[in-house]
């Protein structure tokens, strides 16, 4: 461990400033507990009359946008906040899920098995929707079944009281007011009724869980009834999701990724979505298929991902992956829906990187790994205990400063070595 590489030390007073900064903050984390209510809370003191008024506030809004008082009335009569909403908003995992943990809890045997007769019923459907719009099959039934698991389970909230609930709410209210009022659209085009309008807690809606401002801008109504609906007509849900991916970005004929074999040399520091090279350029430092064989000879670029740090699994990951990414910000949700497209069609399993999984990090484990990096002097951004790409920098830079593999991964063994790095310069 090379601890003089790094400036950033500033000696030993740093490291005793460090300890108490620490310690600092839980106690006041811990008071800060005892002496303040939380924002639910807070807000559970809000009156009656406070939403009334705020109630008042958003129907001259939406009266104002053209919506009719016959859909204000039906949608809003006797609503009042629904405080489960706000339990599950302020909900956080205790543990944060590992890429293998995450995978096989999605890409099960059963969810493939059920997925390839769905995809053999529903084929011709889905072969005239890929005629207009571009999407395979297998890319839409994967995301049916991830969302929904095909379709049995679209959420039990009625849609408008969630969104009132967390639109009335301070954390996120602008975004939940804008989805709120174009639910309200959604009711007033007599695409659906108050009532019938259910989905989750956060107003996701339908087979494919598109929340109403995706909706407004992307539900098709395939069937030509006069109807966009993505609860009850799976022509309308897969043609709107379809139209969707192709309207943010998808590229027919290209496949979303594949798994890779990096060779023992290669530079870490090139496996992040922020680096792109051609599939030539790639194989010429080594990057080959997972079984060995050499890369497509195709003119396409990608980008290396590695969900569960070095020792884990190798991804290349094209256009399309980063299409995914548009509807749900996650690598691992999006390596999820093109393996589980890629089984449904007969593909192999992801053959390498297992013996890699571990226990998960808690969120408050990821917030020290965060604290002891910004206190150390690496920017991790906000010690909020979701490990975004800010705080893979950091870490990749504490790695590389330490001679230790730059992955960017926040694992056990990275907050093992920094509380054991933290005790040995005291």
């Amino acid at each position: 461990m090379n601890l003089r590489s790094a400036t950033r030390w500033k000696g030993f007073l740093s490291v005793v400033v460090i300890g108490l900064v620490l310690l600092i903050a839980a106690w006041q984390d811990s008071a800060q507990a005892i002496k303040e209510p939380d924002r639910t809370t807070a807000n559970e003191a809000l009156s009656d009359q406070d939403f009334q008024e705020w109630l008042a506030a958003l129907r001259a809004e939406a009266r104002g946008k053209g919506i009719s008082d016959a859909t204000l009335d039906a949608a809003l009569r006797d609503i009042l906040p629904v405080k489960h909403v706000i339990e599950l908003d302020r909900r956080q995992p205790e543990f944060t899920q590992t890429f293998w943990t995450y995978l096989r809890r999605r890409v099960k045997d059963d969810r493939i098995i059920r997925g390839r007769a769905l995809l053999a019923k529903h084929r011709d459907l889905l072969n005239k929707i890929y005629a207009e719009y571009g999407i395979p099959p297998r890319y839409l039934i994967a995301l049916w079944g991830l969302e929904t698991d095909f379709g049995d389970y679209l959420g039990n909230f009625r849609v408008i009281d969630a969104l009132a609930t967390l639109a009335f709410d301070r954390r996120r209210a602008d975004f939940f007011r804008a989805e709120l009022l174009s639910a309200l659209q959604i009711i007033d085009e007599g695409h659906i009724t108050p009532d019938a309008m259910t989905g989750s807690w956060a107003g996701a809606m339908g087979q494919m869980q598109f929340i109403p401002s995706t909706f407004t801008i992307h539900a098709v109504d395939f069937t030509g009834d006069g109807y966009k609906d993505i609860w009850g007509s799976l022509p309308d849900a897969f043609s709107s999701a379809a139209n969707f991916l192709s309207n943010i970005g998808w590229r027919t004929g290209e496949i979303w990724g594949r798994e890779v074999r990096l060779p023992e040399n290669f530079d870490l520091t090139l496996a992040t979505m922020d680096r792109k090279k051609s599939l030539k350029d790639w194989a010429s430092i080594g990057v080959r298929r997972s079984n060995g064989t050499a890369l497509p000879q195709e003119d396409m670029e990608g980008s290396i991902v590695l969900p569960q740090g070095y020792k884990g699994p190798a991804f290349l990951v094209y256009n399309n992956f980063r299409t995914i990414l548009r509807w749900n910000r996650s690598i691992n949700y999006a390596i999820s829906v093109g393996h589980l497209s890629d089984r449904i069609i007969g593909l192999p399993q992801i053959a390498n990187g297992r013996g890699a999984e571990h226990e998960p990090l808690t969120r408050d484990e990821i917030m020290e790994i965060q604290q002891l990096l910004n206190h150390l002097g690496f920017d991790a951004g906000s010690e909020d205990g979701l490990a975004g790409p800010r705080t893979q920098t950091a870490i990749r830079t504490f790695q590389k400063e330490n001679s230790l593999p730059p992955d960017g991964y926040p694992s056990p063994a990275l907050l093992k070595l920094l509380r054991s790095l933290l005790i040995a310069l005291f």
